[in-house]
């Protein structure tokens, strides 16, 4: 196998493990996560060897033509940007497969736990490789509908389905926003494929739609990242099992947004609009982030608020645009990945073994758990910005980007300590406070966990401490590729242990002493953010609740409104649809200019257009239904004689059998039904249905008129009288058709035929069973009867 089929199996292998997932699970129990780890294990061995050619600056495509008229094609990049992605999705995704192995050990469906997983895991893949616009948006909505299903997966619980609909209305709402994006961008550069779109930023940027691009793009990516006010389905999806959580906040879901404000700086960059409106709403969700974080007590709740700070302060990064910005937010990505999933680990290992996760309600945890405490130790040495850990490195060139002494550098400085001071008082939080002081007692007696548990903490946590000390070689085959993409210019990261000596140091050095201060008033700080926030009441996340609550009473209304359940509603709005089809576009684009045409008819034929009319006037100045309903297949057999009259004679036959049927069947069906012989109504409410008649009538005829002075165009006719006998061994072209080229068709034609007509037997058969009772004086079949 080429490289090519190489890495589109890599793609699909972990959609190809959901299918067997299940079985594994049910023949390994728990075990089967050592197999099912072998998947992103070799998907990350796998692209980890494209690394060295990467650095070299050199991207990888390749894929598939999917539809060629389009230019659409299944095709992937892989460069610094989607390469490191992919790394830490696969990576990390092995870690959390044989973390779930452990965490959910004897549940009834952790094979299903399984699929779920492994099918978001290639959603995530398929999203950060895609350079097709439209795989992109494939795999982008597949990420929401997958997440779904995992942050629903405990869905007897009523929190967790609202949990997992929240989330699939907000991120699958944002994915309609990126499809127009992604629309608009087609639009204006010619191109469907990332590759070919990163050269044309100064196109895009020059365009007028640049705006509506850029606007629906930050739609699509501030839902995904969960950016504020879009930032409360993240908090909420704490709900699922505490794997999910891991994976979600370190490597996938919550970054896709990310990824795409990476992926399109090239493009959209630069501009003033993104450089105002990415570091505004990345530092709000900073701040509040933070701030909601110091509020709970949840372990889950407490990181997942600070998940939602980081990507505020990646955002931010992203479109800062001065030196520095894109290293760091390459250099603070990868840190988070590695402590963040350490830290959720570590807090459903607490939740596990002791069955709480209320920080209040734990202490003296070290001895007990003492491998935990030292994995909690180190993630959060990381998060809080402090050496020996990668996460100093991150922190440091953090404030290399904002140590100018310009104003906006300023204001957003100080908003950067104070978020990042408030993460670092939640990074101990998290790490100390459930592990020192004295043993507190438990609902679960507290010991340490299994291997599958411990394990990919502990792998993540020793990767930040490894990726610092041997930052040289990591920054060569890893963050400066990614840097360089982002930026869409070489770019070189060379930050190691030693620090930016002066204004960085500085701010570091503030945040720090700022950060303990929280840490050691933190009860306080938590009772004043929780005050604040009775105050205020209102948040986003209880108005989410009350526009579901007033889109449902919308739609209660409307339905009340359109399906009233009087067939003569239903066929005056369908009416009026037509006829404002048929009508309002031709006046609209100035379609009615008709050129003047005077066909010379014969008399036979003008005679019988007459009769046509006659019968038409019958049916209008009709005393009763019964002489309408007669008088209603005038037309249908002046139609049928002219069908005759143009050799179409089967045709012909067909108008003639469905002339006649349709005036035998209403007339049978008046004599059963309790109508007046005539209609009664006033003119002024027959008198809308003459004019929606009337402009049905006009408007088909306008149409009809405006497409025979078009010229005719004989391919199609050509086709079927050159391939009817050739192909489909028949002589009559018009039987071909529809028993052949359109076979299909007919074929659901006649099915739905048959499902009406019995659906029509069954109700004649009820009510004939139910009068027979009526008959037997059954007094139950009686009131059915009625």
């Amino acid at each position: 196998m080429n490289v090519t089929d190489l890495t589109f199996l890599a793609l699909c292998l972990p959609f190809l493990g959901a299918l067997f997932a299940p079985l594994l699970t049910r023949m390994l129990g728990h075990n089967a996560a050592w197999v099912l780890a072998l998947i992103p294990a070799a998907i990350f061995v796998h692209f980890a060897g494209f690394t060295a050619e990467i650095a070299q600056g050199t991207p990888i495509t390749g894929g598939y033509t999917w539809v060629p008229s389009f230019n659409v094609r299944f095709s992937w990049l892989i460069d610094g940007l989607s390469l490191s992605f992919i790394l830490l999705i696969s990576g990390i995704g092995a870690l959390i497969v044989l973390y779930a192995g452990g965490y959910l050990k004897g549940h009834a469906h952790q094979g299903r736990f399984f699929s779920f997983l492994l099918m978001f895991m290639g959603s995530m893949l398929g999203l950060v490789a895609s350079d097709s616009f439209l795989m992109l948006f494939v795999f982008w909505e597949l990420t929401s509908i997958t997440s779904f299903l995992l942050i629903g997966f405990d869905h007897h619980r009523e929190a967790a389905r609202r949990a997992a609909f929240q989330a699939l209305v907000v991120t699958g709402g944002g994915g309609l926003f990126l499809l127009a994006g992604l629309i608009v961008l087609w639009n204006i550069s010619g191109v469907t494929q990332f590759s070919a779109l990163m050269s044309l930023g100064p196109m895009v940027k020059a365009s007028p739609l640049y705006l509506a691009a850029l606007v629906l793009v930050l739609g699509g990516a501030f839902t995904k990242s969960a950016q504020f006010p879009f930032h409360f389905w993240l908090p909420n999806a704490m709900e699922a099992p505490t794997p999910v959580s891991a994976y979600l906040h370190s490597a996938t879901m919550v970054k896709a947004g990310v990824y795409l404000l990476m992926r399109l700086n090239p493009v959209l960059g630069d501009t003033p609009e993104w450089q105002l409106i990415l570091p505004v709403f990345g530092a709000a969700t900073l701040v509040i982030g933070a701030l909601l974080a110091v509020r709970q007590t949840d372990l889950k709740l407490m990181l997942a608020y600070t998940t939602m700070s980081s990507l505020g302060l990646l955002v931010m990064l992203t479109g800062f645009g001065v030196p520095y910005a894109i290293e760091a937010a390459v250099l603070y990505l990868v840190a988070h990945s590695l402590f963040k999933g350490a830290l959720f680990m570590v807090a459903g290992i607490i939740d596990h073994e002791t069955g709480t996760r209320d920080v209040t309600r734990l202490g003296g945890l070290r001895t007990a758990m003492p491998l935990t405490f030292a994995i909690a130790l180190a993630a959060a040495i990381s998060m809080g910005g402090l050496p020996p850990f990668f996460g100093f490195l991150a922190k440091e060139e953090v404030y290399a980007a904002l140590s100018s002494s310009d104003p906006r550098s300023i204001v957003f400085a100080v908003l950067v300590i104070i978020g990042n001071a408030l993460m670092f008082a939640i990074a101990f939080a998290v790490a100390l406070k459930p592990f020192s002081g004295k043993l507190v007692a438990t609902p679960k007696h507290p010991h340490e966990a299994p291997v599958l548990l411990w394990l990919g903490p502990a792998v993540l946590a020793l990767a930040g401490l490894v990726a610092a000390v041997l930052s040289a070689a990591g920054h060569a085959l890893i963050s400066t590729p990614m840097a360089s993409a982002i930026a869409g210019e070489p770019r070189v990261i060379t930050i190691s242990l030693v620090p930016h000596i002066g204004v960085p140091l500085a701010l570091s050095g503030i945040t720090g002493v700022i950060g303990i201060a929280l840490y050691l008033g933190l009860a306080r700080v938590r009772a004043g953010v929780a005050s604040v926030l009775a105050w205020i009441g209102w948040g986003p996340d209880r108005g989410f609740d009350q526009a579901i609550r007033g889109l449902v009473r919308f739609s209660f209304a409307v339905t009340r409104r359109l399906q009233n359940g009087r067939l003569d509603s239903y066929m005056t709005m369908t009416f009026t649809a037509i006829a404002a089809v048929l009508l309002v576009p031709p006046f609209v684009f100035g379609e009615l200019a008709l050129a003047p045409v005077f066909p010379s008819i014969p008399l036979h034929e003008l005679a019988i257009m007459v009769i046509a009319v006659i019968g038409l006037f019958a049916v209008v100045l009709a005393k009763d239904r019964l002489t309408a309903i007669v008088s209603l297949g005038i037309q249908g057999f002046s139609v049928a004689v002219i069908f005759l009259l143009y050799g179409a004679p089967d045709l012909a036959f067909t108008q003639f059998m469905i002339e006649t049927l349709a005036v035998v069947i209403l007339a049978l069906v008046m004599t059963r039904l309790r109508l007046s012989p005539s209609d009664h109504r006033p003119f002024r409410e027959t008198l809308p249905d003459a004019a929606i008649a009337i402009a049905c009538g006009l408007g088909a005829g306008l149409l009809l008129l405006k497409v025979t002075q078009v010229p005719f165009d004989t391919a199609l006719s050509d086709f079927f009288a050159q391939y009817s006998k050739t192909i489909a061994h028949g002589a009559n072209i018009v039987n071909v058709i529809i028993v052949d080229f359109r076979g299909t068709d007919t074929l659901g034609e006649i099915a739905v035929v048959m499902i009406a007509g019995l659906a029509i037997l069954s109700l004649v058969r009820l009510r004939a069973g139910s009068m027979r009772r009526i008959a037997d004086n059954d007094p139950d079949a009686e009131e059915a009867g009625r």
